[in-house]
């Protein structure tokens, strides 16, 4: 059973959300991985969705450019949380995106991070999953304990620069 599903609405998707599945395989969290789109294959799409929720799926990640229908799609067809990743793509360079996936109408939230943020969705996805493993947790705060350590050794860096006047 995979634990996350990870849906685009194009294989130029790809590129982007390989980030995703990168942290997800980092946090040993399984997934599967679909292309489909609401407007050419809608039936294919919800099938999609409807099977992984039964088959014990807990969440999906649902990237889409352009108009996004397919966030919005994806959570009128499940009840499992569904993560929006707009995509940078068209005139408006996501923003299009950005706004179709975050204005959903009331009853049907999507969580929505920024344009092309899949590394966040993943996170975000191991956050929501860390509440039923206890190890996902522990992986989660070794993590952000690396972050606070590249922080505290850049500004470490940047303070012992300053000292020795060497400012720009």
């Amino acid at each position: 059973m995979n634990q996350v599903g990870v849906i685009m609405g194009s294989d130029s998707d790809y590129d982007v959300m390989e980030e995703a599945l990168e942290v997800l395989s980092q946090y040993e969290v399984s997934f599967e991985v679909i292309i489909s789109s609401p407007q050419r294959a809608l039936k294919r799409t919800v099938d999609w969705v409807k099977g992984f929720e039964t088959q014990g799926g807990k969440l999906i990640i649902a990237a889409a450019g352009l108009a996004a229908h397919l966030p919005g799609v994806v959570a009128g067809a499940t009840i499992l949380p569904v993560i929006g990743v707009p995509m940078k793509s068209g005139a408006l360079e996501g923003i299009d995106a950005l706004y179709s996936i975050v204005q959903m109408p009331p009853g049907i939230p999507v969580a929505t991070v920024g344009i092309g943020a899949a590394r966040n969705a993943a996170l975000l996805a191991v956050q929501i999953l860390m509440s039923q493993d206890s190890a996902l947790s522990f992986r989660l705060k070794d993590y952000r304990t690396t972050m606070l350590q590249d922080i505290e050794a850049k500004d470490e860096a940047l303070q012992k620069q300053l000292s020795e006047g060497d400012c720009a």
